[in-house]
């Protein structure tokens, strides 16, 4: 049965319809904001699927490029692999859905959201969002919403929620939060150096947004939503359970609190297999075949019920550190020798290498996607290839996993990189990570820090990364413990990764993960906290040490950049017809050139004497000639009544044979010839734009000249 429901968002009618289309589908709904259409499906299989420990829960948010009017320009005209962008709404649909559905739940569910339509001031992303929770909310998947999410601006001073075009150009903050009606479940920002405190209320505005669209949700759901159906629950066997956690849940406690990964890892291997032999022992092999899954899985449940008692209760991290403490940190800068910029950031067992390369700005990056961004010139780039986990696994290009963790370093420099006119090269940022035990993203954030000041790039101020996480109480949800950097095991175990990217001054970037229903605002404000102090330490006592500022020049293998204005009028002349000058400038000198719609000129050269070369070239042609100017120009042709004198570029004047010298001239060859560098002044610029020119009134300045000499 066809419905609508409407309320307000952000002061602009938001409708949510269903019972139209995509009947087949367990839930589906159309979401309108505005112009803004996004269609939202989701489905489950009718049974679990089989082999998996997880559940398997996907999302894909397809952006079609007709919602916007444009044809896509592969060569097929047709939507390829998503977007990153598209891939990072994936993600943050995702994040605050998943912790809601039961967890002994392994049927596939697929969440679609299709982007249809697309107002500008009104984003099919939080669209995408508020639709997902609807769709499983009136769907008979078991699911225990419901979410909602806004964007959240800052501009003049001022939180603003979802905000529009003009609003969003202004905006010194861009952050996204999910939740449910009681708590927070996902951030996702990146911030001009934002404060604290500031960012906090930006989040506790947008939950009281959050709660009305719930309180939406759930009127849908209450009136059409259908009962959820009955699964086949994988929750482990508690017999299994209990007669491991009898028997070896010492030495667990022992095993788990291992320093080195690969010690640890080690121990759990070995743990496995004694107790498999204990099951085939007592039980037979078939029995203990059978059993194998719930041995692995109680296992798994054992490890981490050690891991959190020990950091609950004894307030105990499985290296010893204190709940406060951040490892061992290291880095260096100037690793490698032929690129422009490089670093390498250390913690703990976790090791990421940056790798900085400066190009033309030509070479910046293109997007084509459905939103307003074309273009962008600072591109960064996550590689986590599989031995940083001592794992063999051929590569095959990036993941999700990876789109994300450089998106979020991305995020964290944006606002500290120099603007184009102050530093105008396209910027390209690789963290490699060489060893990962937890934070390689945050890791990847300090490195390139370092890699861009290594570089020469005059960022604004250096750039820290760092985790937090967080173990809470099942019994007492007022009792939790916070850990500043969490390595792996206790971002595998525990409830929260929140991490936090910034500067001296404030916020840059924020990404949280979040395995249980949500945040209080306490738990937010003291992550904030320890985040600002930590990234103070980084900062000033390892950072900063190892290179205080960005090195005063740029490497002698990036190019050199030359920088010059000209009139609009005269970019037509410096390209010449079908890019004849700028090639011959560009064959003779071996730069490369970018040319700006306002008249900048970037000249790209490894040769100073060739760039200075390129850049007289390109001012001679965008210069007027001016009536009695002095210039230097190329005889360039030699006619019987005089000498033709190129003068840059296309302008081209005349030496008639009369004003070549006081001296009688018979032949113009007897003085000149092609090629001769020559000094001429501009005596007359007729009607029809012809240049006249002479050399014998310089030779009259220099005669009289010699005779003031020798007086």
């Amino acid at each position: 049965m066809f419905r609508t429901f409407e309320t307000e968002l952000a002061g602009r009618k938001l409708t949510i319809e269903t019972g139209k289309i995509a009947e087949l589908a367990n839930g589906s709904v159309m979401v309108r904001y505005g112009d803004t259409v996004v269609m939202v499906n989701v489905t489950a299989s009718k049974e679990p699927r089989d082999g998996i420990d997880f559940f398997p829960l996907s999302v894909d948010y397809e952006e079609k490029l007709y919602s916007v009017g444009k044809i896509p320009g592969s060569y097929q005209k047709r939507e390829g692999k998503p977007a990153d962008k598209a891939i990072l709404t994936s993600r943050a649909i995702d994040r605050p859905l998943r912790p809601l559905f039961p967890k002994d739940f392994r049927n596939d569910v697929c969440v679609v959201a299709t982007v249809l339509s697309v107002e500008p001031d009104n984003s099919p992303e939080v669209a995408a969002m508020i639709g997902a929770s609807a769709a499983l909310s009136i769907s008979d998947i078991p699911f225990g919403g419901p979410t909602a999410a806004v964007a959240v601006g800052y501009v003049d001073d001022q939180i603003v929620i979802n905000p529009t075009l003009e609003q969003r150009e202004k905006t010194r903050l861009t952050l996204t939060v999910a939740g449910t009606k009681e708590k927070i479940a996902m951030i996702e920002a990146g911030a001009d150096e934002i404060p604290d405190d500031t960012m906090l209320e930006a989040i506790k505005q947008a939950h009281v947004e959050i709660k009305k669209l719930c309180d939406f949700i759930q009127k849908m759901k209450d009136e059409i939503g259908k009962p959820k159906f009955e699964y086949k629950s994988f929750e482990v066997d508690h017999d299994v359970y209990a007669e491991i956690e009898e028997k070896y849940a010492t030495r667990m406690y022992q095993d788990v609190q291992a320093v080195d990964k690969e010690v640890r890892d080690a121990a759990m291997d070995k743990l496995l297999e004694d107790v498999k032999a204990y099951f085939i022992e007592k039980y037979g092999e078939e029995v203990a075949e059978e059993k194998a899954s719930d041995i692995a899985d109680s296992l798994y449940k054992l490890e981490k019920k050690s891991v959190r008692k020990m950091i609950l209760e004894e307030q105990k991290r499985p290296d010893g550190r204190r709940i406060d403490e951040i490892r061992p940190l290291s880095c260096e800068v100037g690793l490698l020798p032929r690129v422009h910029g490089s670093a390498l950031f250390t913690r703990g067992q976790t090791q990421v290498m940056s790798i900085v390369t400066l190009g033309m700005a030509s070479e910046e990056q293109s997007l084509d996607g459905i939103d307003e961004e074309t273009s962008k010139r600072y591109i960064h780039h996550y590689n986590f290839p599989s031995y940083s986990v001592g794992e063999a696994r051929p590569s095959r290009g990036p993941g999700r996993r990876e789109i994300g963790h450089g998106a979020l370093a991305e995020k964290a420099l944006v606002p500290v990189i120099p603007s184009e006119d102050e530093f105008p090269y396209a910027i390209r940022v690789v963290s490699e990570v060489l060893s990962s035990n937890g934070s390689t993203s945050q890791a990847s954030i300090c490195g390139s820090t370092l890699a861009l000041m290594d570089a020469g790039v005059p960022i604004k101020r250096p750039v820290a990364g760092i985790s937090t996480g967080l173990v809470t109480d099942e019994n007492d949800p007022n009792h939790y413990i916070m850990l500043t950097d969490i390595q792996g095991l206790e971002d595998f175990f525990g409830d929260m990764d929140f991490k936090v990217g910034g500067t001296e001054k404030g916020i840059t970037a924020i990404q949280v993960d979040i395995k249980i229903d949500g945040l209080t605002y306490d738990i937010i404000k003291e992550a904030f906290e320890r985040t600002r102090n930590a990234r103070k330490y980084i900062l000033e006592e390892i950072m900063l040490k190892q290179i205080e500022e960005p090195r005063e020049e740029i490497s002698k293998y990036a190019p050199n950049i030359i920088k010059t204005v000209i009139n609009v009028d005269k970019i037509k002349d410096v390209i010449g017809p079908g890019g004849k000058m700028i090639n011959k400038i560009i064959a003779e000198t071996g730069v490369k050139i970018d040319i700006e719609e306002d008249g900048r000129v970037f000249i790209y050269s490894n040769d100073t004497a060739n760039g200075q070369k390129a850049l007289k070239m390109v001012e001679d042609i965008g210069k007027d000639l001016e009536v009695g100017a002095i210039y230097e120009g190329t005889v360039s042709k030699i006619m019987p009544f005089g000498a033709f004198v190129e003068l840059g570029g296309a302008k081209e004047g005349l030496v008639h044979i009369s004003k070549i010298s006081h001296k009688r001239i018979e032949k113009v060859e007897d003085v000149l010839k092609v090629g001769d560098v020559v000094n001429v002044k501009v005596y007359e610029i007729d009607d029809q734009g012809r240049i006249n020119l002479t050399m014998r009134d310089l030779e009259e300045k220099e005669d009289v000249k010699e005779e003031k000499i020798e007086e």
